[in-house]
């Protein structure tokens, strides 16, 4: 998604904004916030990176599965599409991969599943509200939390992204503790 919205920017007349999905890597947002590119999140899946395409008129889309929808060639993710138009668009920036690449660094990411009682809604919960508040206190705006109901398994994924590898894996073992505790299956 990066390279691809960087070619779009540089040599295709601007990219005006690119979807990626509640599970995209935070670093991905920073990167394209230094471009000036606007970044919204759908929830997973490619349906609803269309539609959040759709809704915003943009073209690029994509999860960080490595699913993307270049709308401006197609209706849908494929894979020989999205490798084809990553090959142009290094060929436009005149660059390795790994050179394109370098303007977009991943953060550390720790994800921790804690199974739940069928039906729990952690938004409805004030030692989870408070952890995640604490939390996002202590990343201070340099990272994010991300609470999420599987939609395939009664778990809920606990995520925590930020600069610093060992503080996002403590807060995230931190926060799964009280999810459990809170939520968990006797």
């Amino acid at each position: 998604l990066y390279i691809l919205a960087l070619a779009k920017h540089k040599h295709r007349g601007g990219c005006n904004g690119v979807v990626g999905t509640l599970m995209s890597n935070f670093g991905l947002e920073l990167a394209f916030k230094q471009l000036g590119i606007p970044f919204a999140r759908a929830n997973v899946g490619d349906r609803y990176v269309i539609e959040t395409m759709k809704q915003n008129n943009w073209t690029l889309g994509g999860e960080s599965s490595g699913h993307i929808v270049c709308g401006d060639v197609t209706t849908t993710g494929d894979g020989i599409v999205s490798s084809l138009q990553v090959a142009s668009a290094l060929q436009e920036l005149s660059v390795s991969l790994a050179d394109a690449r370098q303007g977009m660094s991943k953060l550390p990411q720790t994800m921790i599943n804690v199974a739940i009682k069928p039906g729990f809604n952690t938004t409805d919960n004030k030692q989870i509200k408070t952890a995640v508040a604490d939390v996002e206190s202590k990343l201070d705006g340099r990272g994010r939390v991300l609470l999420r109901p599987s939609g395939t398994e009664p778990v809920i994924r606990v995520m925590v992204e930020g600069e610093n590898s060992s503080l996002v894996k403590s807060l995230a073992t931190e926060l799964a503790s009280v999810v459990k505790n809170s939520a968990s299956v006797d």
